[in-house]
């Protein structure tokens, strides 16, 4: 898949003082590159574990959190629908949904688990002002969760594509059917998504859609 991102609309006074760019809450790719999100050692297999487990359709977002070696804590999907693209509003959708599902880890000197965000949209897999708020959202819910900004992660009719960083796929896609876990699909190994603390049904009590 190709990586880019969208061309920027025509700039008018109206549109620099309205809006979430007065309030600078959302981030431009090139701020996002310069943060140094950790890069996910294996994006595939997060992305059809997420997709599997939300089946998250147009305006779906999925936060997961992930602990060493990218195991599976805690996730939570909800669908976010707004007239304007503002990462405050993100940001407190994100934090709610946080709490549910996981203690915070403000105490810790340095953080030791991540957060990624999954979001299925319309449109191609290139950069918009929403994603930019979704950024700017992501990143300060996990700085208010003690947690790590991890990745941020589009899912489009075209694939799923991670932001910043150039890689994604054809599979799954906003269109696909969601693969059980387990379930054999269209990759050569079974989609199956490591979990943090064991079994299966312990995360099916923490996930929340």
């Amino acid at each position: 898949m190709t990586f880019g991102f969208a061309p920027p609309a025509i700039t008018s006074p109206a549109m620099i003082t309205g809006g979430a760019s007065r309030h600078g809450r959302l981030l431009e790719p090139a701020e996002w590159t310069a943060a140094g999100i950790p890069l996910l050692r294996n994006p595939r297999e997060l992305v059809s574990g997420l997709h599997s487990r939300h089946g998250p359709g147009p305006s779906t977002a999925v936060i997961a959190v992930l602990g060493p070696e990218e195991r599976l804590v805690a996730s939570a999907s909800f669908v976010q629908r707004a007239v304007s693209a503002d990462g405050w509003e993100y940001r407190n959708a994100l934090l709610a949904r946080m709490r549910r599902v996981l203690p915070h880890d403000l105490r810790r000197r340095t953080p030791v688990r991540t957060a990624v965000l999954l979001y299925c949209r319309d449109g191609d897999e290139r950069w918009t002002e929403e994603d930019g708020a979704w950024m700017w959202g992501l990143r300060d819910a996990c700085t208010l969760h003690g947690l790590r900004c991890g990745a941020y992660i589009t899912l489009t009719r075209d694939g799923w594509q991670v932001l910043g960083e150039g890689r994604g796929g054809r599979q799954p896609s906003s269109d696909s059917r969601p693969v059980r876990i387990g379930e054999v699909g269209s990759d050569p190994a079974p989609l199956t998504l490591r979990t943090g603390g064991g079994a299966a049904e312990a995360m099916r009590r923490t996930a929340a859609r």
